[in-house]
C-alpha cells in the first residue's frame, strides 16, 4: 500500500510539473523593459498542429516533407562551427527553452540575482536576441589580476581595459576587495549564443569560472538562437543593453 501511495504520489508530481511547463509555453510571460511590454512565448500556427503531420512528411528527404505547410518549416545553416560538448564544466548546469523562461521570469522579480547574457559580438547581438538579454561579448571578459598598466601599449589601451571589467563587474554584482575577487553576491548568469555549434558562449563561462565565478551561479543554453528559433520563441530585435 505505501508503495502504491508513493507511486501515486510521484506520478501527481510529474503531471503537475509537465502541465505547468506547458502553461509556460502556451501562456509565455511579460516583462516590461524600459516601460515597453515583451511578451515572451512560443509562437504557434493553428496549420502546425494539425493530425495530418505524420512522420513521413514530417520527417521527409528534408527533414520536412512537401506536405507540411511552408509556415511550419524553418531552414537553417547545419555545417558551421564546431558541436559543442553538452556539459562544459563540472558544476554547471545546460539548460533548455523552458529553463530560459524561468529564468527571464525570475530576473523580472529579482533583477539583482538574475541575469540573461548574449555572449555573441556585438553585430549578432544587434540583429537580434532573446528578449531581456543583456549583451556582454565573450572577448570583453578579459580580467586578469596580474596585469598591471605596463602591460599595455599605451595609458588609454590601460584605462578602457579597467573601465570594461569594472563595468562587467558591477552588471555581474562581482565586488573587488584587497584579498581579491568577492562573488558572495554575484548574480547567476545564465548564458548563450548562436546554437550548438557556437563557441562564444563557452568562452565567456570558461573566462568566468578561471576569474573565480561560482560555477553554481552559471548556466548554459547550448542550443542558443538557433534552437530558439526553430521552436519560434518570441526575439528581440531593439537593442536593450550592451557593453561597448
Amino acid at each position: 500500500m505505501r508503495k502504491i501511495l508513493i507511486y501515486y504520489l510521484l506520478f501527481t508530481i510529474a503531471l503537475l510539473a509537465e502541465n505547468f511547463l506547458k502553461n509556460l509555453q502556451d501562456n509565455g510571460i511579460i516583462v516590461t523593459k524600459e516601460g515597453k511590454s515583451i511578451h515572451v512565448k512560443r509562437q504557434k500556427n493553428k496549420l502546425c498542429t494539425k493530425e495530418y503531420l505524420a512522420p513521413e512528411p514530417l520527417f521527409g528527404s528534408k527533414y520536412a516533407g512537401e506536405d507540411v505547410p511552408t509556415v511550419c518549416k524553418k531552414s537553417f545553416v547545419t555545417h558551421v562551427g564546431v558541436i559543442q560538448p553538452m556539459h562544459l564544466i563540472e558544476g554547471v548546469k545546460t539548460v533548455g527553452e523552458v529553463e530560459v523562461l524561468e529564468h527571464i521570469k525570475a530576473s523580472e522579480k529579482e533583477p539583482s540575482k538574475y541575469l540573461l547574457i548574449d555572449a555573441r559580438a556585438k553585430q549578432w547581438f544587434n540583429q537580434m536576441t532573446i528578449p531581456t538579454a543583456v549583451n556582454v561579448p565573450f572577448n570583453k571578459i578579459n580580467y586578469d589580476v596580474d596585469l598591471e598598466e605596463d602591460d599595455f601599449k599605451t595609458h588609454k589601451e590601460f584605462q578602457e581595459y579597467q573601465k570594461n571589467y569594472k563595468e562587467i563587474f558591477k552588471l555581474f554584482g562581482i565586488k573587488e576587495t584587497k584579498e581579491g575577487l568577492d562573488f558572495s553576491k554575484a548574480k547567476t548568469l545564465l548564458l548563450f549564443c548562436n546554437g550548438s555549434w557556437c563557441s562564444q558562449s563557452p568562452n565567456a563561462i570558461m573566462s568566468l569560472v578561471n576569474i573565480g565565478y561560482p560555477t553554481k551561479k552559471l548556466l548554459w543554453y547550448r542550443g542558443g538562437m538557433q534552437d530558439w528559433l526553430i521552436y519560434n520563441f518570441t526575439v528581440s530585435k531593439r537593442e536593450i543593453k550592451d557593453i561597448d
